[in-house]
């Protein structure tokens, strides 16, 4: 079985070449998609050796992993962002888990670096513009610690783990989301709402399944994921935990793209599902957020 991962990325040059750096030697081949950037990102593709596909303006998310997909010549698909270390092991904990499951997705853990959202660069510790003055202010050991090197990436990814937490982004909402997700993986595989556990990032699937259902929506770049694997599992795929396949975020914003406010997607996931269960879906993640329940995708799938 050849896994491909493909990497989308735009204008995150320093940290695309540290997510290269996680993950040589892992994949039987990587696909990074420059949707559009205007930085170093081509010399960082160039330096790494990796195929690529390159868009002159950018066209989002989901086309970027479509072009990737098109592009890439394994079996199955591994999607990840230009900012998202591979932890060691990842692309083969991904095999494991569609090893003998032709109709299978993946989903591993998906982790965050909170401190990295200060610094453009993580590992020349460059601050962002409107960073720059809380960061003089630091001590230089502090801002040293905040920073990723490709030295660690490389022969120390286990200094990197020691200072992850689990979440996407961090916050409590996050995290939650993250523990009931692969609670919902782990313990309940037939629950019907299980397409909602997908991952944007660190998500594999049957690269010949994902063509034929015509891969990511165009119309979507906030819960494409989701919309995907709800089709996936429609034509009769099971989305199942990734064992082992971690990933770690290297964060750039404060806060994080957030559904419930962000609400531009809900509509075009509509029109392809006109009977999903969106608005317990978000009561779901608003719960999540505040701490009132339910705690677990299945207790939803009983009341929706």
């Amino acid at each position: 079985m050849r896994l491909s991962v493909v990497v989308r990325s735009r204008d995150e040059a320093p940290r695309l070449r540290l997510t290269l750096a996680s993950l040589a030697g892992q994949a039987d081949e990587v696909v990074v998609v420059d949707d559009g950037s205007v930085d170093a990102t081509a010399a960082v593709i160039a330096a790494a050796g990796v195929r690529s596909v390159r868009h002159a303006a950018a066209l989002g998310r989901s086309a970027a992993a479509n072009a990737g997909a098109a592009a890439a010549r394994g079996d199955v698909l591994l999607f990840l962002d230009g900012d998202t270390l591979a932890g060691p092991g990842l692309a083969g904990a991904h095999r494991a888990a569609h090893a003998g499951r032709p109709a299978a997705m993946a989903r591993g853990e998906t982790w965050h670096l909170r401190c990295t959202r200060f610094l453009a660069d993580p590992e020349r510790l460059v601050p962002w513009p409107d960073q720059v003055g809380r960061i003089a202010a630091m001590p230089a050991e502090e801002v040293a610690r905040m920073g990723v090197t490709e030295a660690q990436v490389r022969h120390d990814f286990a200094a990197i783990a020691r200072r992850a937490a689990p979440g996407i982004y961090p916050g409590a909402a996050p995290r939650r989301l993250h523990e009931a997700e692969l609670a919902a993986l782990r313990h309940t595989p037939d629950c019907p709402l299980l397409w909602a556990a997908a991952s944007g990032s660190n998500f594999s699937v049957p690269r010949g399944d994902f063509l034929a259902a015509g891969g990511f929506d165009p119309a979507l770049d906030i819960n494409e994921h989701r919309e995907l694997a709800l089709r996936l599992m429609q034509r009769g795929l099971r989305l199942l935990p990734a064992e082992g396949a971690r990933t770690y975020h290297m964060t750039h914003r404060s806060g994080w793209r957030d559904p419930l406010v962000e609400r531009g997607w809900e509509a075009a996931f509509r029109r392809r599902h006109p009977a999903a269960p969106l608005a317990p879906l978000m009561a779901f993640w608003r719960g999540l957020a505040d701490g009132t329940g339910p705690a677990s995708l299945a207790d939803l799938a009983d009341r929706a």
